[in-house]
């Protein structure tokens, strides 16, 4: 994985050193919250309802075991315990205390981690597909190419105060495991015509208030030109992108209301001014990044484990496990693990510092000492021999990390919801525990098979309801919490925005209203169809007629 260079340890550094003089000021009361507020939000610091928020970047969601022990420690000691992983391959602590931040910044920079562009009106953390260099289907690693957008973008003195945030991310494969639809820019590996490798560029997606699609700009951009072409997208962004309206401030309001075309045609004429010039990645650069994303030593293995097999054979709770939790590795004798954190009535997302202490040390010992966080809200262990799945499986039992439900109607996104979040009109958290403890008989979850459920407690959608099999949203109702329900969003290569079913739902009336809908299915589901399947096939009507009937 990257290590930083010179550059990034003095960069940190110094911004931890700014930060704890904005810090002392505003404990002091030069500083009023309002005049803090550009400050701290630059530093990844937010205010929420209770609390300081503290969101620390994951780049590209690969942690090493060292940096995994330093979050736990953070956890116990600057926290209450635990840590929040989010969509954006992040962590988020809820409860830091303002006068330890600069002292918990520090103790990051000591294992090359910062919170630099994890808020604010900028190029946000980088994220990509969890499965990098692992998985069968890759074209070429996406962490290669989310580290130089990275360097590209870290205080970058043009795009530091875009009209709004902005979000970048990358997937090596044609199987779309990074969501590149719904970010503001999408950026797909892929080969053309000649079988050379680039970029096929996506523009202009997002969720919140008004979710849209992201468009394809230009359907291959070298890899050599790949730096200025997304330069160039910024710059007609930052010229022309509104600043009256932050609620029609994205680059997808732009893109929108100028239609692609333009949008285009303007980028283009900003590309050529620059194309070839010093913007573009130095000769030799890219393979110096790759480099440093070399595979592990692995061994020579054969392609099927006899113990791994066996185990499937005779521990019916492990074969659960494998058939869920498991995903197959390019690599002989290896399959990548996801590790679950959606234990049944748990909350989406959260690992104790025991648990990431642990995690750490299952990491040094099945995994050349490496963790990866998904935009699910899982982690995943990406190179694991099959002879040792059977014993790694044991030991994340007891840590509460071995749910069989990836993929499934339990393995739930929320956002932090009423119970954390001052914009939110409702709670997340208990709607995902409750419909998990309504689903946790594991016979019937994995009958019911992939259905991808996503909660969000407000418009802003950070828990990505839009793109949910069934998407869930908090709406306040006269000072009452009321849910929305959407069918048939996809966050994959078949991208698609769910469709409102009718009128919201009361509090106490959705895990019901949910139990509907996957009856429905059941009933209506042909020859293995998935839900996404089944509701593609017969529309939305059999759903929302069946809805409405019951409740």
């Amino acid at each position: 994985m990257y290590r930083y260079d010179e550059f990034d340890h003095t960069l940190v550094a110094q911004r931890v050193a700014q930060f704890r003089g904005q810090v002392a000021r505003r404990l002091s009361g030069e500083l009023t919250e309002d005049q803090f507020r550009p400050l701290r939000l630059m530093n990844g610091l937010y205010l929420q309802l209770h609390a300081y928020m503290l969101r620390v970047a994951v780049p590209y969601g690969t942690l090493s075991s060292r940096q995994m022990r330093k979050l736990a420690h953070i956890a116990r000691v600057y926290d209450k315990g635990y840590g929040h992983f989010t969509t954006r391959q992040n962590i988020q602590y809820n409860w830091p205390a303002l006068k330890d931040i600069p002292d918990l910044l520090m103790e990051l920079a000591e294992v090359e981690m910062h919170a630099l562009q994890t808020s604010g009106n900028c190029i946000r953390n980088v994220t990509a597909d969890q499965y990098a260099g692992a998985v069968a289907d890759e074209i070429e690693d996406p962490r290669i190419w989310s580290e130089i957008v990275r360097q590209w973008s870290s205080l970058h003195p043009e795009f530091s105060f875009l009209p709004r945030k902005f979000k970048v991310a990358v997937t090596g494969a044609p199987t779309d495991r990074a969501a590149i639809a719904v970010h503001d820019i999408g950026l797909r590996v892929v080969r053309n015509e000649a079988g050379e490798i680039g970029f096929e560029v996506l523009v202009g997606g997002g969720q919140g208030r008004t979710p849209m699609l992201g468009k394809t700009i230009r359907a291959f951009v070298a890899k050599a030109h790949m730096l200025s072409y997304l330069e160039a997208i910024l710059r007609v962004y930052n010229e022309y992108g509104r600043r009256d309206n932050m609620f029609k401030a994205r680059i997808k309001i732009l893109v929108h209301e100028i239609g692609i075309d333009e949008f285009r045609a303007r980028v283009e004429e900003e590309w050529e001014q620059m194309k070839g010039g010093p913007v573009e990645l130095p000769d030799g650069e890219a393979e110096r990044i790759a480099a440093y994303f070399a595979p592990p030593p692995f061994e020579e293995l054969p392609a099927v484990s006899g113990i791994f097999e066996h185990a499937k054979t005779d521990d019916r709770d492990f074969a659960r496990w494998a058939r869920t939790n498991l995903v197959a590795h390019r690599q002989p004798g290896y399959a990548i693990v996801n590790i679950s954190l959606k234990p049944i009535g748990g909350v989406p997302g959260d690992a104790s510092a025991e648990q990431m202490d642990a995690l750490a040390d299952l990491a040094d010992a099945y995994s050349f000492g490496e963790i990866r966080v998904t935009h699910e809200q899982n982690l995943t262990f990406a190179h694991v021999r099959q002879d040792d799945l059977y014993e790694l499986w044991h030991a994340l039992r007891p840590l509460g990390l071995a749910t069989p439900n990836i993929g499934t109607i339990t393995d739930i996104i929320a956002c932090p919801g009423l119970d954390y979040c001052n914009l939110a009109n409702a709670r997340a958290i208990p709607i995902a525990q409750q419909i998990s403890q309504r689903f946790e008989d594991v016979v019937r979850m994995h009958d019911v098979g992939e259905l991808k459920i996503k909660i969000s407690g407000c418009i802003n959608a950070c828990g990505h309801h839009h793109v949910g099999h069934i998407g869930i949203l908090g709406v306040d109702k006269k000072g009452e919490e009321f849910y929305q329900i959407t069918l048939g969003g996809d966050a994959t290569e078949t991208a698609a925005l769910g469709a409102i079913v009718g009128p919201a739902f009361a509090y106490d009336r959705v895990a019901d209203a949910v139990e509907t809908l996957v009856n429905t299915y059941v009933d209506l589901r042909q020859d293995g169809e998935r839900f996404l399947d089944t509701y593609r096939r017969v529309g939305l009507e059999p759903f929302k007629e069946k809805l409405y009937a019951a409740h």
